[in-house]
């Protein structure tokens, strides 16, 4: 079969691969029907590796180079030995987070921070390819009639519902987004369909911003336009928001998410960060500001988005800007989003 294999940065390869094998006890052979391409897969083609391991990871003992491809959606074809929580034929959208069930985090339910945390895709072969094997336990089992592109994007807005999960009760308060990405758009719905009272979304692309009002955002703010934290505070009686939630990882929004909020207020920081950033930690000390870090979700979130995607609550359309074959990944997909990023929220894949 034809599988997208990541060598290196800007080096991601279409090659034949063999077809995975039947099943392990425990897991499930999925005929991939979307994939998306994420923003820490174009991390790894810019910048990586990041998550890909280059010697054998611990739990999965993977290395690249590798399939990539984690949000996806697909059909169970084979059921391995002692699998009984899902069935052949089930349309199912797999939690990434492969994990050791042993550790502390694991042993706590907070599994998604497993101490040999493997994410399919980036340490373990993923779905940019027609079929994936993965641990039956991840898969979320959807209606039969649930659109299928839609069951793609449950992974992404996961890691959205999730954060605002993290921050606590939300209801009547001012949040604020800085970034109108896919993650960022996600959290945006999620914050409003959590009674958030008014959402403000930062962000510069004239694309997103346009999305962003779509998607519920109450206020719209570019940093090249105006001075963001003092126009929070204008909408805020000159406090601050409530609470923010960081979803572009770039050195200048993490320090930027803790000033827009108030004394007491909390950060969630959900970007992933390819450098550090200069922060100045009496801005905590001195305010009693709590910032909050999250990483993925868990199998109980793709349950909460999938009811709120059902419910219309959360959008998957709008998000959709692109659908491409897996031979035409790299121009169409990696190099398009490089190219028009600002055009672009999420692109599918499909291995056929």
């Amino acid at each position: 079969m034809k599988a997208a294999k990541w060598y290196g940065q800007k080096d991601i390869r279409v090659e034949n691969i063999p077809e995975p094998g039947a099943p392990k006890a425990g897991e499930v052979k999925i005929k991939v029907t979307w994939c998306g391409i994420c923003g820490s897969d174009l991390h790894e083609y810019v910048a990586g590796p990041i998550f890909i391991p280059t010697k054998p990871h611990p739990l999965t003992g993977r290395q690249a180079p590798l399939t990539l491809g984690h949000e996806f959606s697909g059909t169970v074809v084979e059921v391995g030995a002692g699998v009984h929580s899902v069935r052949v034929g089930d349309l199912v959208a797999p939690d990434a987070c492969q994990h050791c069930g042993e550790c502390a985090a694991c042993r706590s339910g907070h599994y998604n921070v497993c101490e040999k945390l493997a994410f399919t895709g980036l340490m373990a072969d993923g779905a940019f390819a027609p079929y994936v094997n993965v641990p039956a336990e991840l898969c979320y089992v959807l209606p039969a009639n649930f659109n299928p592109q839609a069951a793609a994007l449950i992974e992404p807005l996961a890691t959205g519902f999730k954060a605002v999960r993290m921050a606590g009760t939300i209801l009547g308060e001012t949040a604020v987004v800085l970034g109108a990405g896919t993650i960022g758009l996600g959290t945006l719905m999620c914050a409003k369909a959590a009674g958030a009272a008014q959402v403000i979304v930062v962000e510069m692309s004239a694309a997103r911003k346009k999305l962003a009002k779509e998607c519920g955002a109450d206020v719209v703010l570019d940093p090249k336009e105006c001075d963001v934290v003092a126009e929070i505070k204008k909408l805020t009686n000159g406090s601050g928001a409530d609470v923010s939630f960081e979803c572009i990882g770039n050195k200048l929004t993490g320090p930027l998410a803790v000033e827009v909020i108030r004394n007491c207020g909390r950060a969630v920081i959900v970007g992933i960060f390819e450098e550090p950033s200069a922060f100045n930690f009496f801005s905590l000390s001195a305010t009693d500001k709590v910032v909050i870090g999250t990483l993925a979700y868990t199998i109980a979130d793709f349950a909460g988005v999938a009811k709120l995607l059902a419910s219309g609550q959360l959008k998957a359309e709008p998000m959709i800007t692109g659908r491409i074959k897996l031979d035409d990944i790299v121009d169409k997909g990696f190099e398009e989003l490089l190219r028009n990023k600002d055009a672009h929220i999420k692109i599918l894949v499909s291995p056929e």
